[in-house]
């Protein structure tokens, strides 16, 4: 099964295994807009350092939470690897993450066993070489955990003028 088979498998996974959780972590699921389960905590303090990491211009600490096959859709094109994404994008998303400050206005995650999705929703507000940016942000991030560390595997990123 290819890796991308396997992440969208274990995300479908997730989704089935909510009507089996307890009374608490199903309404955390269903509720999701607005909640972190606390399983996920683990998988959100990734993701958390990961934005500290690019906001320092800190790419290979930011790049060492990547999976090798860390499958990333942003505006449109898809980077299918950590290297790909190294070679392309990570060094001009650091540079925009430094100079545009973002607010995460909203959470909402979970996990299973060694999977994990975290959904943030946010705002950025500043400038990036002199032009205005004023944006609400989605992101969907999708982790495996390996021993006791979780490592992203997909990474989805959308942002719309604010209204």
């Amino acid at each position: 099964m290819s890796s991308i088979a396997l992440r969208a498998a274990a995300f479908v996974t997730l989704m089935a295994l909510a009507p089996q959780l307890s009374a608490h972590e199903s309404a955390v699921v269903q509720n999701a807009a607005s909640a972190l389960s606390p399983s996920a905590r683990g998988a959100a303090a990734t993701v958390d350092a990961f934005h500290a990491a690019l906001r320092k211009g800190d790419t290979r600490s930011a790049a060492a939470m990547l999976a090798s096959d860390v499958l990333i859709f942003e505006g449109g094109g898809v980077e299918r690897t950590k290297a790909e994404y190294e070679s392309h994008h990570l060094a001009a998303d650091a540079a925009f993450t430094q100079a545009v400050p973002a607010v995460l206005t909203r959470r909402a995650g979970y996990a299973v066993g060694q999977m994990a999705w975290i959904a943030s929703e946010g705002r950025t507000t500043g400038s990036f070489r002199g032009k205005p940016i004023e944006r609400v942000t989605a992101e969907t991030m999708v982790l495996r955990q390996s021993g006791r560390a979780w490592k992203i595997v997909h990474i989805h990123w959308s942002s719309a003028a604010k209204p």
